[in-house]
Order: C-alpha cells, then structure tokens, then sequence
C-alpha cells in the first residue's frame, strides 16, 4: 500500500507540474503568435475599437446584417445556450417570435427560406459569424434601407465570405461585425 500511494503522490506532483504550469506556458506562448497577440482580433473603425471578431454582438438596427439570436444578450461573461429543447414551450414561443419579426422586415421572405440559424441561438450565445444564405436573405432589406444596389451588398457579402477551413474543415462563414464595418464604408 506504501508503494502505491507514493506512486500516486508522485504522480500527482507531475501532473499538478505539467498541467498547471507547462500546459498553460504553452498554451500562452501559442496565443502569442496568433492574431491579436493572445488578447483576441480586434477590429477598429478610425482608431476606434468597435469589437471582437470573434464575439458576436447585437445589430438591431434595419441598416445592418443581423446575427444569430444570443440567449445570453452577447453577454461574455455569462456565455451560454438557453437549455430548453425543441419541445418546450418558452422555447417555441422565442423561436417563433423571432421567425415573426424576420417576416416583418424581410417581407419579401417565406418561412421555409429562413435558415435556422436566424431563428435558434448558439450553444455560446456568442456567435460572431453566420451562414452565406444567412446574409443572403438580409441583402434586399440593407440593399433598400441603405439605397444601395443589391449587385453592392452582393460583392460585398461574396468578398467577406469565408471559405472552410483548408476547403475541408467547417462551413463557409460570414463575420458580421466585419461585414457591418465593410458596409459603413461603402460609398453609394
């Protein structure tokens, strides 16, 4: 019994070493060497910080692309999915008064063009990018409230349309923040 429990006290004493401080020197030294230097993409607007790519943010207003619905109101501190499922009512109820007011202003929509992802939250509440048919659907409504042509906030959804990773890894995405940046700079 000695012999085993200095086996474990042992062990113990090197996974306490490679966990608590290699692992996260590693793992701090990587984040270094990546965009943003460890502290997260930033993306600024005249020197101005305006946001995070990689944290989703609420654009309400008709001038923007919208982006996936926050069960947490894009709160980062309390990062999280709403944990109803499919059959609960409060669920549904959100689900479809998010359906009625992607109908409102899209009028030109029917329901079954909508993707889900416009009408579900995400499992972090913070989801920064959206599907290419996602921001397809929004295209006439910025087009027309902007006076833009809808060829212009076409291009400009294709030029900020990320492809998955490698070809392979992950879906095509769009980042809105970036996008709605784009957008404000555009020139009628």
């Amino acid at each position: 019994m000695k012999t085993n429990l200095m086996k474990s006290i042992r062990l113990t004493l090197v996974l306490i070493v490679l966990l608590c401080v290699i692992y996260p020197v590693f793992i701090s030294f990587a984040g270094k060497l990546s965009k943003g230097k460890g502290d997260g993409e930033t993306i600024s607007v005249n020197g101005k910080v305006v946001g995070y790519a990689n944290e989703g943010q609420s654009f309400t207003q008709q001038k923007y692309f919208w982006g996936r619905p926050s069960a947490v109101a894009y709160n980062a501190a309390g990062s999280a999915g709403s944990n109803k499922g499919p059959s609960n009512p409060d669920y549904l109820k959100d689900v479809a008064g998010r359906i009625d007011t992607l109908l409102k202003y899209h009028p030109y929509l029917k329901r079954s063009d909508i993707p889900a992802e416009m009408v579900t939250a995400s499992g972090s509440g913070l989801d920064p990018d959206i599907s290419p048919d996602a921001s397809k659907i929004q295209i006439k409504r910025i087009a027309d409230v902007r006076g833009l042509s809808v060829q212009q906030v076409t291009d400009l959804v294709a030029a900020h349309t990320e492809a998955p990773l490698l070809g392979l890894f992950g879906p095509a995405k769009v980042n809105v923040l970036k996008l709605n940046v784009a957008l404000d700079l555009l020139k009628k």
